[in-house]
């Protein structure tokens, strides 16, 4: 049984917000056609809600065509267009840098462009962290540990020259990529954005800088979501963590942004028209 779900917030009705998230889940390939969902109970219980806020979350989806019900208690992911997606060649190759703070989304907007496009979708997270783990505990320090000076001075950028560098054999292999991390010290260094954007020019492709925004509130919720080790001490004192978020944040360079706070519009739209900028700045449609 997968694991209790976290409280949500009250900025929004609450079987909206678990149709967002199974939504979110459809579109990024996590849940797939024809997918069996776990029953109203079950759901019930790994969100910590009642089984009407479930039925109602179910009607939404059904209405949208994403679910459908095979009996009172079966409900199948109803997604035919996930095999369909096919992959998007550009003239020229095209890097999509996405960073945003822990909880802000931007995994999932990366898996949504990466289905969308079949683009490889590098995670920063996904690449080293076994890597990061090992050389934490090796140099005795907890390997989910990600704010002492060990891991800031001497692992941190490790950790993003090998993801650049994974970016960088795929655009000298001609294919475009989607690369996700919290970006956080490097989109605040300009020359940092140079020096990166001029090498990608220098081997021909075209960069975007996107930035995933999310209030606060939302952003809590998503990190409990994940249930990740390296968040518990985010979690054990929030205030705290927020204290160290500056939510008005944005890379110091030309960007796109992405709200993907609870009131806003759907990531499904928002990485659609993020993919239709894309396209446009090489005459695509």
């Amino acid at each position: 049984m997968a694991p209790p779900r976290p409280r949500l917030t009250r900025s929004e009705s609450l079987h909206q917000q678990v149709a967002r998230n199974i939504r979110n889940d459809i579109e990024a390939g996590v849940l797939r056609d024809g997918d069996t969902l776990p029953s109203t109970r079950e759901l019930a219980d790994q969100w910590g809600v009642s089984v009407f806020t479930i039925s109602e979350a179910m009607k939404v989806l059904a209405d949208e065509g994403l679910v459908v019900s095979k009996s009172r208690s079966k409900r199948i992911v109803h997604a035919p267009d996930q095999a369909a997606a096919g992959r998007v060649r550009l003239e020229k190759p095209h890097v999509v840098l996405v960073g945003g703070y822990a909880g802000s989304g931007k995994t999932e907007l990366g898996r949504i462009l990466a289905r969308e496009t079949g683009w490889p979708m590098l995670d920063k997270d996904t690449l080293t962290r076994p890597v990061v783990e090992g050389a934490l505990e090796l140099l005795g320090r907890s390997p989910h540990d990600r704010e002492s000076e060990t891991y800031v001075q001497h692992i941190r950028p490790r950790e993003y020259e090998a993801l650049i560098a994974a970016a960088n054999e795929n655009v000298e292999c001609g294919t475009s990529v989607i690369v996700t991390a919290p970006f956080i010290r490097e989109f605040n260094d300009s020359a940092w954005i140079n020096r990166t954007q001029a090498y990608f020019t220098s081997i021909g492709a075209i960069t975007t800088v996107v930035w995933v925004y999310c209030d606060a509130e939302t952003m809590r919720t998503y990190v409990r979501h994940r249930g990740a080790a390296r968040d518990a001490a985010k979690l054990a004192d929030w205030p705290a963590y927020m204290d160290i978020v500056n939510l008005d944040f944005r890379p110091e360079a030309p960007h796109l942004v992405i709200d993907n706070s609870a009131s806003s519009r759907p990531l499904q739209e928002q990485a659609k028209e993020l993919l239709k900028t894309v396209f446009s700045s090489q005459g695509e449609s």
